[in-house]
């Protein structure tokens, strides 16, 4: 196949929130995704503490805490990354902060967010963006982009794609665990798609038995 002859990969925009652990394992398994279907993931910020600003006083204590001041660190961070090193930085640094806050079990601390900066080869400076709002109206603009293409009674991840008609195709999810592999992931992805594409159709969910299985 000559370089004239390869496909044109499918653009596939993933909203996170690096807090959320479900996020993080559909994250890993639209990695894997990358690898047996001609997709090409596009990583954006969505901030669950912007789509519970308006209700921190109905959520228990320890979401409160989470989602209220100390949820605002890492998307700063991250918005602050891509605005001045430019999009790839930011998948770096969402595996980076992921990895630190999910698998290796160090939550969201300022230490860890200064520790993920070091491991995606980003500078050091950057965690002074934790606490400045100077790119909140960014932060905003880049959750109201991906929510608004769902709708407000979700939360992260929202993943869009082109759909077959031109049209696009936009959902909740998946939310799964452990991240499916190979030819798994392959079968996922066809599956969600064929969902989500289907006219009419909202929503397939059952309760949740198991806790995110980082591995």
């Amino acid at each position: 196949m000559t370089d004239t002859q390869v496909r044109e990969k499918t653009p596939v925009d993933f909203w996170f929130d690096p807090l959320c652990p479900w996020a993080w394992m559909t994250s890993r398994w639209m990695l894997e995704v990358e690898k047996v279907r001609d997709v090409e993931v596009r990583w954006h910020v969505m901030s669950l503490a912007v789509l519970n600003e308006d209700k921190l006083d109905e959520l228990p204590e320890r979401y409160r805490e989470l989602l209220g001041p100390k949820g605002w660190a890492p998307v700063r961070v991250v918005i602050a990354a891509r605005e001045k090193h430019g999009d790839e930085a930011v998948g770096k640094l969402y595996t980076a902060l992921g990895t630190r806050f999910h698998n290796n079990g160090e939550g969201p601390s300022r230490e860890a967010i200064a520790g993920a900066l070091a491991d995606a080869g980003l500078p050091a400076e950057l965690i002074d963006h934790a606490d400045s709002d100077e790119y909140d109206a960014l932060v905003r603009a880049s959750h109201a982009d991906g929510i608004d293409r769902v709708g407000q009674e979700v939360g992260t991840p929202v993943i869009s794609v082109p759909g077959a008609d031109g049209d696009e195709v936009a959902f909740f999810g998946p939310v799964v665990t452990p991240t499916p592999r190979g030819e798994a992931a392959a079968r996922l992805w066809d599956g969600t798609l064929l969902v989500a594409s289907t006219p009419g159709f909202y929503e397939i969910k059952r309760t949740r038995t198991a806790a995110p299985s980082f591995d």
